[in-house]
């Protein structure tokens, strides 16, 4: 007889591990199969920054409403899963400080000013704080609610707490077929099938397979980012430093980790000289110590994206025991808990805002939601 499960789920990373382990602990009896390691791809090539502030457009934007209320879960978040799983995420303070060399640039911050989490500090204000950033910025925008995690360490303190309210976790179990009927749906895998009454789909840029199979025109493409850490040989920084997508953070262990390139359409995950060469080039400009620093270790990760940008979490449109929560591009980190509690809610009938559902929607006309 096949095992029989109310959730399967496709996916073992941050997103995916975030659904199983708020619907294991709603009581669900959940199975989580991933095709390699728990956590060891997208989710551990990810800096960990939860910047709400960096692609939304203010309180009226509906990815900021949802990323800042994914932003506040995290604050629970980390004294449950210390408490359930052992683990400390790591979840920073300090914030981000995002420089200007430039008054346009300066203009341009500062369009957030009305916002309550955003503070303009001049360069003298920004040196004070950050003795090793360049001379040559003009200022900063601090942002101190823009934190950061250690992905990882969410992705497996989620896993470890889902598997104690009873989830099952199978790594290196690929899926090869689902197939639906009425009574259920069978997943087939290279372990064995078991069927489930809803089933999940959140393997990142591979789930692109899965709409296809299932009916779906949508697709995912992948963003290659490539990054590097190197040992912090000064003192460690007090908020992560950020200028046009290049970023600086500080981890508790010393390293500083140093991202990231953007390169649409490219499956390779491996580094490239060229690749980290123009990271450490863009960081050394706002960081010029950082040339001296000792390198620690180069990797990359494919961020999963849609056409506009924004995710798929919701269900399928002629199937409601399918849901997709996927293409979060390079927003899975900040986004995991509210996907997680979003997937579940459907799941178990509770409510869930209709904006949100409308923004993130299957079939969705994405040139729209910009």
């Amino acid at each position: 007889m096949k095992e029989h499960y109310d959730v399967a789920i496709i996916g073992g990373g941050i997103i995916g591990m975030s659904a199983a382990y708020h619907l294991a602990k709603a009581g669900k009896r959940v199975a989580v199969l991933e095709a390699n390691e728990v956590g060891k791809k997208t989710t551990s090539a990810a800096a960990g920054m939860l910047g709400a502030h960096a692609e939304g457009e203010g309180d009226e934007d509906i990815f900021f409403q949802v990323g800042r209320a994914s932003q506040e879960l995290y604050e629970k978040l980390t004294v449950d899963l210390q408490h359930e799983s052992g683990i400390d995420i790591r979840k920073s303070a300090g914030g981000i400080m995002k420089v200007a060399f430039t008054e346009e640039e300066k203009n341009a911050l500062c369009r957030m000013q009305h916002l309550s989490t955003f503070q303009w500090l001049e360069a003298n204000r920004v040196k004070e704080r950050l003795p090793q950033i360049t001379d040559d910025i003009i200022g900063a925008g601090l942002i101190e609610d823009d934190v950061h995690v250690e992905p990882y360490l969410v992705c497996r303190a989620l896993w470890q707490a889902a598997v104690r309210y009873g989830a099952v976790v199978q790594e290196f179990t690929p899926v090869i077929e689902v197939k639906r009927d009425k009574e259920a749906l069978t997943v087939k895998t290279t372990s064995g099938t078991l069927t489930c009454r809803d089933l999940t789909v959140a393997s990142g840029v591979w789930s692109g397979r899965f709409f296809e199979e299932l009916g779906l025109s949508h697709s995912l493409y992948p963003v290659k980012g490539e990054c590097v850490s190197v040992w912090n040989s000064g003192p460690a920084l007090k908020h992560t430093i950020y200028h046009e997508h290049c970023y600086i953070v500080q981890r508790d262990s010393g390293k500083l980790v140093i991202g990231a390139t953007m390169k649409p359409d490219d499956w390779q995950t491996v580094p490239t000289l060229g690749g980290v060469e123009a990271v450490i080039q863009k960081a050394a400009q706002l960081m010029p110590s950082i040339k001296e620093m000792a390198i620690d270790q180069c990797w990359a990760g494919l961020r999963p994206a849609t056409s506009d940008k924004h995710p798929y979490i919701g269900r399928h449109p002629e199937d409601e025991r399918i849901l997709f929560a996927s293409g979060h591009y390079r927003n899975g980190i900040l986004l995991a808990p509210i996907t997680g509690e979003i997937i579940r809610d459907l799941i178990i009938n509770q409510h869930v805002k209709e904006e949100w559902l409308h923004a993130f929607r299957i079939g969705r006309k994405e040139a729209s939601l910009v």
